[in-house]
Order: structure tokens, then sequence, then C-alpha cells
């Protein structure tokens, strides 16, 4: 067996140093396991970007050594970029019922459903995945059907926490598995990677079960319809809110497709346990009168795609707010996203609605683990080493931090960013090379063709605007034949700026009498200088030249 056979490489392709975007390589010999594949929201400086996927190209040349692609739960930030796996690696998923029904309606939405076959298995199970033995057991998210991974690999047992939490009293009455935890310890675990979301936070977070009398008391106070959004996939949300609906008498309807398609999915499969009566079509649900209406829809994160977001801007197609609504985010803003959903709000006042939203009302707990329930965590499972991931890099360094207060040296806690490959052997852990691990943006159709200098581009362009010169010259003597034609947007106002735009004809006809050369670009370097001076700003300058 070669050198590089006898090592365990674990290479975090996303989730590390920000939130989202899940994606870890497990490497063995030439044997390659993949746990998970988000996505990650865009940050509000990435123009035009509707998500952002891991690169996974380090995958792309070893696509026959891939034995299996397991999914821990089925949030869009470890389920949201499979179908652009699918389409490069041909490898059997892994899932719990859930999060199969979620990835094949992600999968048929993305036109794979017919490429990839998602494997059901159950919290309990054990599969072989080449090299790989992977045991599944259930924890507490804000999920149902979440699983941590134990994956034993003949470098050791490596325990992958996934999301979690400790919740003692979760919605569907099935907390997290502390006698499979507790047996991982007794064999001893290499390694685990540790969900480090909540790092900064004291103390245990919150139950499900705190959000229940929150809801009841939005529903006895609203006195219209009552709209509440949060994630598509947010199954037990979508429980809680149905409960409270029933308890009040109203009816329940869903807004937007990806909202109905995981209902109806999870309400097939059990997840969802709703009478029919209490659901109605989101058509019927608008001629109710509106203190017996409540509406599910996505946008609890400012999306302006969503429908809330829609309806804070006055573009929904299908309904409008109306004075008495009463709109819920039932959720916490995801880091980067705060100045989005702090304008979302804001915006819901503007056009009359009544807006609950944590802290105001305990509309949303987190279904993350907080500091000492990650100290319970690595006292039950035992690590050797620790690798705090699912996490920026100051929730990273706050996870290390927990950890060295329990007595963890600090050379047995690996804190590295996406692309750091981790290597196992004899024992003992080092950092090996780094690979790409970078942001692949997806914008419409285009994957990956949008880079730093589009990013860039773009961004000038919302800054500074841009300024189009179309000149017409003879050739011979490089003279203007007519008047030069001067267009701007995001510069100036057209309109009011007759001053400037007759100095810039006056630069123009100055640089064409001294030019020679590299016309275009002796234009373009004269106005960008000419434009700063008038104005101080650096607008993007493209001239056109034409000849007669």
């Amino acid at each position: 067996m070669s050198k590089k056979a006898q090592k365990l490489r674990i290479i975090p392709l996303g989730g590390l140093g920000e939130i989202g975007k899940n994606m870890t390589v497990f490497e063995y010999g030439d044997e390659i396991l993949v746990v998970d594949t988000g996505i990650m929201f865009p940050e509000s400086d990435m123009l035009g970007i509707d998500y952002i996927i891991p690169d996974f190209k380090y995958l792309l040349d070893k696509r026959d050594k891939v034995k299996g692609i397991v999914i821990t739960h089925g949030h869009e930030d470890h389920t949201g970029a499979i179908h652009h796996v699918v389409e490069q690696i041909n490898a059997p998923i892994y899932a719990t019922p859930l999060t199969k029904g979620l990835l094949e309606v992600k999968l048929a939405r993305g036109g794979q459903s017919g490429k990839a076959k998602v494997n059901e298995i159950k919290a309990g199970d054990t599969v072989q995945i080449g090299v790989f033995k992977v045991e599944f057991c259930h924890v507490c998210h804000s999920i149902p059907d979440c699983v941590a991974l134990g994956i034993t690999t003949p470098a050791g047992l490596v325990v992958h926490t996934g999301d979690y939490k400790l919740d003692h009293t979760p919605v569907d009455n099935w907390p997290t598995d502390y006698t499979k935890l507790a047996e991982f310890a007794g064999r001893g675990v290499l390694a685990m990677l540790g969900d480090s979301t909540n790092a900064d936070r004291a103390g245990w977070t919150p139950s499900e079960r705190v959000i229940e009398p929150a809801f009841d008391k939005v529903f006895r106070e609203a006195k219209g319809r009552i709209l509440v959004a949060t994630f598509a996939s947010l199954i037990s949300r979508i429980q809680q809110v149905g409960e409270a609906a029933l308890r009040h008498g109203r009816k329940m309807a869903f807004v937007g497709t990806s909202m109905r398609e995981n209902a109806k999915m999870a309400k097939q499969l059990g997840y969802l346990d709703l009478p029919d009566e209490l659901l109605v079509p989101i058509d019927e649900a608008l001629r109710l009168p509106p203190h017996e209406v409540v509406l599910m829809c996505t946008g609890s994160q400012g999306e302006p795609s969503s429908i809330v977001g829609r309806l804070a801007s006055g573009t929904n197609r299908q309904f409008d707010l109306l004075p008495t609504d009463t709109v819920v985010l039932s959720s916490h803003p995801i880091p980067g996203n705060e100045e989005s959903v702090s304008r979302t709000i804001n915006k819901l006042f503007q056009r009359g609605a009544h807006v609950v939203y944590d802290p105001v009302e305990a509309v949303h707990v987190s279904g993350h683990a907080s500091q000492e329930e990650m100290k319970f965590m690595l006292n039950l499972v035992k690590p050797k080493y620790l690798i705090p991931v699912h996490g920026e890099l100051r929730h990273l360094h706050q996870h290390a931090a927990i950890a060295q207060s329990l007595g963890y040296a600090k050379d047995n806690v690996a804190i590295v960013e996406n692309g750091q490959v981790i290597e196992f052997s004899a024992g003992k852990m080092f950092m090996g090379e780094r690979i790409p691990g970078g942001h692949v943006f997806v914008d419409g159709s285009s994957v990956g063709d949008i880079g730093p200098a589009v990013m860039r581009e773009r961004d000038a362009l919302a800054r500074e605007g841009f300024v189009l010169v179309n000149l017409r010259i003879n050739p011979q003597t490089r003279k203007l034949t007519r008047e030069p034609e001067i267009i701007t947007r995001g510069f100036v106002y057209q309109r009011e700026s007759d001053e400037l735009l007759a100095e810039t004809r006056r630069q123009i006809e100055k640089t064409l009498a001294e030019a020679n050369g590299d016309l275009q670009r002796q234009l373009e370097n004269k106005l960008r200088d000419h434009f700063f001076d008038m104005t101080k700003r650096k607008p993007m300058i493209f001239v056109m030249v034409n000849s007669n």
C-alpha cells in the first residue's frame, strides 16, 4: 500500500470561514466520500448573484473515485447544490426519508431527477460506502430527520455532527440519540467535525417548543391575514403554524412553488400531520375573510425575488399586502443578511403591515447548539482531535476556545478554512496542501462564469455608473463630422448636466486634435481624468469611434 493510501484526507470545500455551502470530502487511497452539497446566499455586495455553490473542481478528475454522497439533513446550505454536483459526478446519494424527499424535489426542479438515485436510509442504519463504514445517528435540529455521522475509516473513527442542538422536547418528540454518540466514544473517536454556528452564544439553545406560545399570541392579536415567512424546507415550523391555525380557526395556504412542493412531499411522507380540511389553495384563501387565513411563504431572509420580498416592494402579482395583515418572519438573519432583512422589515411597515420578528416575539429559535451543548458534545464523544466546522472564522475560533477550556491542547484543534487539506496517519493529525475552495457564483443559468473581475465591474457600475461616448470622425482629418453622442447611466442626470457635457465635448475635440496612436484608449484615459476633475467620481468610460 502506498504512503498516500495510508492517509485519511479530510478536505472542506465549503462551510468553513462562512455560513453556508457546506461540503466536505473524505479521501482514503483511491476512494472518496462526500458529505453534503450546500449553497450560500449572496452577500449584499454580490450584485446579481442568485446563490453560491462550493468549488468542487478538486473532484472532477477523481469523479470515478467518488463512492457516495451523504446528506446530513434537508436545509439549503446542505442540499442546495445537489443538482450541480450530480451534473458532474455520478455517485449514489444517501439520505433519510424527509431529506430524500427534499432532494428529489430539488433534483426534479434542476432537471436531474432521472440521473441521480437517492438511497433512503434511516437513523440507526449502517452503510458500507467503499472503504468507509457510515453509521447514521439521529440528532435534533430545526428540521426533522437530521443525522450525525460516524465514519469508520482504516485510519480511525471520525464523527461528523452535522447541524445539531440538544433539544429534550423537540416538536417531533424524537430527541438526539445520546446512546449512539456515547457508543462512538467507547470505540475511540479519532476526530470530530463539530457544528460551530452558535459558538459565541452562552448557555443552551431553547427548545423548539418555546415558539408555540409566541405563535398563539400572534394568532390571538392578529386582526386580518397572517403571513408567516420561513425557509421552504423548515417542515417543523410549518407543522407548528398549522397547529396554531387549527387552534384559532384559520385556514392555511402555501404560497410559492418551493413551499407548495415541499409541503406536499412532507405531508405524503407523514412529516406534516395536518388535516386536509385545514389546507386550501391560495386562490381560495385570497377569497376568504382575512381573519380566517394564514399564508405560509418564503422570504424570511429578505430575498428580493421571494414572496415577502416582492410584497415588501409592491411587485407581487398574485396579491398585495392589506393594512390589517400581520407578517411573521420566523427565522434569524443568516450572517451577512442582516441588512437585507432589516430593509425588508422597514418596507413591510412602510406598506402598512404589522411585522412580528425575533426579538419582538419568540417566533424563531435557533437550530444550533450553544456553548454548553458544545461542551456536552465534546465530553460525550471524546474525540482526540476537534475540527470546528459550519461557521465564520469567529465561530471556529470560539469553538476552539471552548475545547481548550475543557483541556484540549491547542495542537489538537484544527482551525482551517475551505480548501485546507487535513491528513490523519498513525493516529496523528497533519496539515496537507491547500486546494481551491472559493466561491462559484450562480447567476441565472450561468454557473461559474461570473468571476472576481465581473463582480468588480458590477460593483464599479453600481457605485459610479458609466458614460458611453459615440463619435463619428473623418479618418483623414480626425475631426468630428457631427456632434458627439454622450450617454450616461448612474453617473449624472443628463438633463441637469448640460455644462458638464458641453465641457466634455470640448475635451473630446481637444484630445482628437492632439492624439496619435490608439485614439480610443487615449480618449478613454483623458475622459476618465476629465470626469474625476469635474465630479470627483470615476465612472466606467466606453468610447466608440466610427469613421465616415
